[in-house]
């Protein structure tokens, strides 16, 4: 056994629960750091998101030379953000390719986010994951689409044309309800049309610190109610989980995987503790269980191999998951007003990061064209 499965995200690991690491950049690919972490830290998957790449595109030292390149090809900032952040994933991908064929294929994938001004709008969100997903050709790629209302049906359409998906912004439990309704019906609609569901791959990333942190304003807001706080983000993803076992059971879904699917696993996401009165790992040690993945800043990454404490407990305490509910209701707290605006300010911050990193690109084009 190497040092890391005796690591506590090794330990982690084999309960059932894959890390993969919410962070991405240019130098932590070529220089070394990325390795490190898959041999170190258990780490097995890679998630990108528009705030992460305008903080690596920010970092002008690691694209500098290749900026240059490009400027004499293009004046516009948007083609040069894709090209920049297509290779880096596609780079990734590469370098995760081994996970992904030792795991053969339930590992080892690199994420990357359509344009997310596009999430309400339901074909341009499904031609944007054709064209990342014919341009980075890769196995172990996932598309990430948002989990809004009209994100639904371009989430099973590209499922249907066989794209794999990483399903993000959830937040609300009907919607993640809706989302693997959504994944169901794609792979019904893909076996129909004679494809093979085997190659696709699918996670549902289940947004969990912010929860709590737009419950516990509201509740300081209301006056009292300390006993309520830092509990709704916990429970909701442990009755997320509650879910995705019924889903992913019974004649509908026993048909689906003799066809050779599988599972589209829920991610926990947002998985860093905003709350510096909370454990810096609850996000973790609260919620690991089998079939799930754990996306983690690199920070939470570290703390958790310093004094993390692996252990199965996504399954418990379930009946006061339920009853939390009601009591948030009874002190004032609406749950459906919370997740609504949570996904609501989670587009317009990609949406933000989106056109400040081509904003940033540029005035740097502009900076060269003058030099």
């Amino acid at each position: 056994m190497d040092a890391s499965a005796e690591s506590p995200l090794g330990r982690l690991s084999a309960l059932g629960q894959s890390v993969w690491i919410d962070f991405l950049s240019r130098g932590s690919i070529r220089g070394g750091h990325m390795q490190q972490l898959i041999d170190s830290d258990a780490v097995v998957g890679a998630t990108s998101n528009p705030t992460i790449f305008q903080k690596a595109m920010s970092d002008g030292g690691a694209y500098e030379e290749e900026l240059t390149q490009l400027a004499r090809e293009t004046q516009d900032p948007r083609e040069i953000f894709w090209d920049l952040a297509q290779r880096d994933v596609s780079e990734a991908c590469d370098l995760f390719r081994p996970v992904w064929d030792r795991t053969q294929g339930r590992d080892g994938y690199v994420s990357i986010e359509v344009d997310p001004r596009l999430a309400y709008e339901t074909l341009a969100s499904f031609r944007e994951a054709v064209r990342l997903r014919a341009e980075i050709d890769k196995p172990n790629l996932l598309v990430k689409i948002p989990a809004t209302k009209p994100g639904l049906a371009a989430i099973e359409d590209a499922i249907a044309k066989g794209i794999s998906i990483n399903v993000t912004l959830i937040f609300a439990l009907t919607r993640y309800a809706e989302v693997a309704e959504s994944y169901v019906r794609g792979l019904e609609r893909l076996i129909a049309a004679g494809g093979d569901p085997a190659p696709v791959a699918s996670v549902a990333s289940f947004f969990v610190s912010r929860i709590d942190t737009e419950a516990d304003r509201r509740l300081d807001e209301l006056g009292g109610h300390d006993e309520l706080k830092g509990r709704l983000a916990v429970a909701n993803a442990k009755l997320a989980y509650e879910h995705y076992k019924q889903v992913f059971s019974g004649p509908r879904w026993e048909y689906l995987a003799a066809k050779g699917a599988t599972a589209q696993r829920v991610l926990w996401a947002s998985t860093s503790t905003k709350n510096p009165a909370y454990p810096d790992t609850i996000y973790v040690d609260e919620l690991i269980g089998p079939d799930t993945v754990n996306t983690m800043p690199e920070e939470t990454v570290v703390a958790y191999q310093d004094h993390g404490k692996p252990e199965a407990r996504l399954e418990r305490s379930l009946d006061q998951a339920h009853a939390l509910f009601d009591e948030l209701a009874r002190a004032g707290v609406d749950y459906d007003d919370v997740t609504e605006t949570l996904e609501r300010e989670g587009v317009e911050k990609f949406s933000a990061s989106f056109t400040d990193a081509v904003g940033s690109l540029g005035r740097t084009l502009s900076s060269l064209a003058a030099a």
